[in-house]
Order: structure tokens, then sequence, then C-alpha cells
């Protein structure tokens, strides 16, 4: 079984995305909503993992109507130039780097969109520390990922709850397992009391995925 990995798979990922998160457009609309009561006019935005511009197109509006700028990062360099393909604008800049080793400018907004997961686990905490410092009053950090599994029998609910969706969006069986299996040590779902030492208010819940947002 091999590692999974998003390296060269710019190409599948939007279509991917949708039928693993049948969640995935709504809860991207609500986060370019949510940005909105936080971004000031000639603001800054940070698109932490963009992958190939889902989350930036939705906050395209929104940026140019508050003279705004974006800065989309994702480690991976196809990742990028699918972003750059996708989005030309010049309120758009793109980096190709590691989420926790960015160096950040102050900021508004910071959309963490299904990426926390992969940092490695001793990196996560420092990574949040990292981008709340740098987090302008008045700002917030908006994120959406896995989490650690709940307590007891509700947590198995949930992981079922998980497969139940993918099959009703038309994920093949196998592939569901094989992709959990290729996880194994890739993947690390948030521990939520990282979160919570920041304050994070929820907005949203699917299963093993919530949304919060990180206000200052």
């Amino acid at each position: 079984m091999k590692d999974w990995t998003f390296k060269g798979f710019s190409g599948q990922f939007d279509s991917h995305v949708r039928e693993q998160l049948p969640w995935y457009e709504l809860v991207t609309e609500s986060v370019a909503y949510i940005a909105r009561n936080y971004l000031p006019q000639d603001g800054l935005i940070y698109d932490i993992g963009c992958s190939t511009g889902n989350m930036t197109n939705a906050l395209l509006p929104l940026v140019e109507e508050r003279s705004a700028k974006i800065i989309a990062i994702d480690n991976d360099l196809s990742m990028i130039k699918a972003f750059e393909k996708n989005i030309k604008h010049s309120q758009v800049d793109t980096f190709c780097d590691y989420a926790q080793e960015f160096e950040y400018d102050n900021f508004d907004v910071a959309v963490v969109f299904l990426t926390a997961m992969f940092l490695p686990v001793e990196e996560q905490h420092n990574f949040f520390n990292k981008i709340f410092d740098r987090l302008n009053d008045g700002g917030a950090i908006i994120v959406v990922d896995k989490v650690c599994d709940e307590e007891g029998y509700f947590s198995t609910v949930m992981k079922r709850l998980t497969m139940f969706w993918k099959l009703k969006n038309g994920a093949n069986a196998e592939d569901i397992i094989n992709k959990e299996l290729s996880l194994s040590g890739i993947q690390r779902p948030l521990d939520v009391h990282i979160l919570r030492a920041f304050n994070a208010k929820q907005f949203f819940q699917l299963a093993e995925f919530k949304g919060w947002v990180i206000e200052k």
C-alpha cells in the first residue's frame, strides 16, 4: 500500500474532493461569507493550502469589492501551476511553500481548509501560534478540517456517516478503503484542544469534519 500524496494530483483534485466530500461547495461558500465579516478595506487574506484555487475563486468578488489582496500558498508545485492556470488576477499572489515554514505578513483573514491535518502533529500547534501572532486585531482564522475521534460509540457512528456520504455521492467502496489505508501516518486529524486554546468557535460539522472561526 503506497502512501497517499497530492503531488501530481492536481488534474484529478477538483472532481475527487467533490466526490469524497459532498459538503465541499456548501462550506466553501460559507467560508467566503464568514470572511466578508472580518476583511477590511485594503485587507489581506491568506489561502493556506490553496490547491487548485477553489477557495480563492470564491473569495475573489469580496477581494475586488474591498480592494484587498489574497496570498495563496501550497507546498505542491503542480497545484500551484493548476491554480495559476485557473486564476489570473492582479490581486492574487501565489507561493509554493510549506504552511508551517512560510513567513507571513500581518493579515486580516486566513483560510486553512483541509490543510492542518496534513501537518506533522508536533507542528500543528506551533503553526496556529505562528499565524495567530500575525493576525490583525478584528481579524479571523477560518479552519475546516478532519478532527480526532469523539469518545465512545459516537466515534463509530461518525466514521460510518463519513463513509455513507462518500458512497451516496458515487465514490467506489474499494477506493474509499484504499484511500483510507494510504492515509496512515500521512493524515493526522486535528485535536480540537489545539483550537480551543484560541477560543475557536465552531460553525460546521458533518461526520468527522468540522469548521471553526478563531477571532482576535
